[in-house]
């Protein structure tokens, strides 16, 4: 049930994005998404295209048909690790972006402020949502690198592990933007999310499958902000206020 719930919470995000007053605070983090996703994708295809021409120039020309077994190696590669990896490069640039469209959401949903809208308060949090994103990659990288070993030295239950932590970093990912603007500790967050773990997990499997479907994840950024924020506001803000 929660697992659904957590699922349907993200698809929530795509009538939210659309809301008026809402739209303009999407743009922003749209635009840095389709912009980066877009030159790394290039320069990734330029990389493998010239490291396996290079590949091919060594190995002998009856060994040539490798390169076509290469390719789905590469792209299967990509799909399981570049798109996590993706998400939270782009996510530490647009995090003040993110926050505020968090943040907007959830005045969209309550009617109630979290800050003041003075330019002076919203550039003062910047360094604080900066060094928010860099806790996230600190607990994502040791973590990342182990699933990843584990993916190509156990097979299936590799990929089942990699798609579950996956799965899990999404669900951190996105839901600390209303966690952090209402200045929750990392680890409180962390703790809070684990506490409904199926709704966690399902809400950062919806994130996985549509990062994982090319064009339809250049719009997953703001659509996972604005989902985990109706996620929050209906599953945790009740506790956190005085």
């Amino acid at each position: 049930m929660q697992l659904s719930r957590g699922i349907e919470y993200f698809i929530a995000g795509f009538s939210l994005i659309t809301q008026k007053g809402l739209k303009r605070f999407v743009f922003i983090p749209l635009t840095i998404n389709v912009l980066l996703f877009g030159a790394s994708l290039f320069f990734l295809y330029d990389w493998l295209t010239q490291g396996f021409d290079y590949l091919n120039g060594l190995l002998p020309e009856w060994l040539s048909w490798l390169e076509w077994l290469m390719w789905p190696i590469a792209i299967l590669v990509i799909l399981f690790s570049y798109s996590m990896i993706f998400t939270v490069i782009t996510n530490f640039i647009a995090a003040p972006f993110n926050g505020l469209l968090s943040e907007k959401v959830e005045l969209h949903l309550t009617n109630q402020k979290i800050n003041d809208d003075k330019l002076f308060d919203i550039v003062k949090d910047v360094p604080r949502m900066l060094g928010r994103e860099w806790t996230k990659l600190c607990y994502y990288l040791p973590r990342a690198l182990g699933f990843f070993i584990l993916l190509w030295v156990l097979p299936i239950v590799g990929q089942i592990l990699w798609v579950m932590f996956t799965c899990w970093m999404y669900s951190v990912q996105y839901n600390d933007y209303p966690f952090d603007n209402h200045k929750i500790h990392f680890k409180r967050m962390k703790d809070d999310l684990k506490s409904k773990q199926g709704l966690s997990y399902g809400f950062g499997f919806a994130v996985f499958v549509l990062t994982s479907i090319p064009f339809v994840n250049l719009i997953v950024m703001p659509v996972a902000v604005c989902g985990a924020t109706k996620l929050w506001v209906e599953n945790y803000r009740q506790q956190y206020r005085h």
